[in-house]
């Protein structure tokens, strides 16, 4: 693959170039957010960029499916708490770096944390360390709490992964008013790149009425549902167990093909170019 050169939108204190930042979000589970946050942090550093995984979601699962072993070693709360180092707190798998995350996330009290603003902890915490990557890839929990909104307000791109059922459409109207909220305090640059609409099956109506659907709310948040859509595949279930990327697990399943088309059609927004 080729790709056109880079244009970044997160600075440090001397207006250096640093990091593009996208986070995965739906506060659905099931949707396929995690699986779609390992593939683009997987994808993106195949073609040689510099990335960082996040895991914001205390089920700790993004670490699982880039082939991290429990260790017992910091994770990103530890960060955010800044029990420890930043730095040390980052993991190192075959695919990339990730700061992994664990179920003491679910109870993490930062609601009550003295370490300045709430809403920008995360920020904070990335300023020594977001000038190593070129992509930084934040896996969020299936909830708008501080944890997502954290993630909002450090992102230059949302990408929303949603089911095709009628459910899936219920609750784009709430998180259309969190991210409002944040581009109105938070964040004005924050942009949604897209819809990503899994477990699709072009054949059923259901699919199809969920589609016209999820274009319609697409165009009140100010975006568009992606042309590629993700299908149905084992595969996607089996890769983490081997501790695997999908693309290296089977590169021939129809949904893994998805998901590369899924690269390709954001390279041009994230202006991707293989090193």
């Amino acid at each position: 693959m080729t790709y056109e050169s880079a244009t970044v939108t997160y600075y440090d204190t001397e207006d250096t170039v640093l990091a593009i930042i996208i986070t995965v979000s739906n506060q659905k589970g099931g949707v396929g957010k995690t699986t779609t946050a390992a593939a683009l942090a997987s994808g993106i550093a195949s073609v040689g960029k510099r990335v960082l995984g996040i895991d914001l979601d205390p089920q700790g699962n993004l670490g699982f499916c880039l082939g991290l072993e429990p260790s017992g070693a910091p994770t990103v709360l530890d960060a955010l708490q800044k029990k420890v180092a930043v730095e040390e707190a980052v993991s190192r798998t075959d695919y990339c770096d990730i700061l992994p995350s664990d179920i003491s996330l679910s109870s993490s009290g930062l609601e009550h944390s003295g370490t300045g603003r709430r809403e920008s902890i995360l920020k904070d915490t990335l300023k020594p360390i977001i000038g190593n990557y070129d992509y930084v890839i934040i896996d969020t929990p299936p909830a708008l709490n501080l944890l997502t909104v954290n993630a909002y307000a450090v992102s230059d791109f949302l990408i929303i992964p949603m089911g095709t059922d009628i459910m899936s459409l219920v609750g784009l109207s709430q998180l259309k008013e969190t991210i409002e909220s944040v581009r109105g305090s938070l964040n004005p640059d924050l942009k949604v790149m897209g819809i990503l609409l899994t477990r699709f099956n072009k054949r059923t109506l259901l699919a199809r009425d969920v589609l016209e659907m999820a274009g319609q709310l697409a165009g009140q948040i100010g975006t568009v549902v992606f042309e590629t859509k993700i299908r149905n595949g084992v595969a996607i279930a089996e890769a983490p167990a081997h501790g695997e990327s999908i693309f290296d697990y089977s590169p021939r399943s129809a949904a893994v093909k998805d998901y590369q088309s899924l690269l390709e059609e954001i390279a041009g927004t994230i202006h991707l170019k293989e090193a």
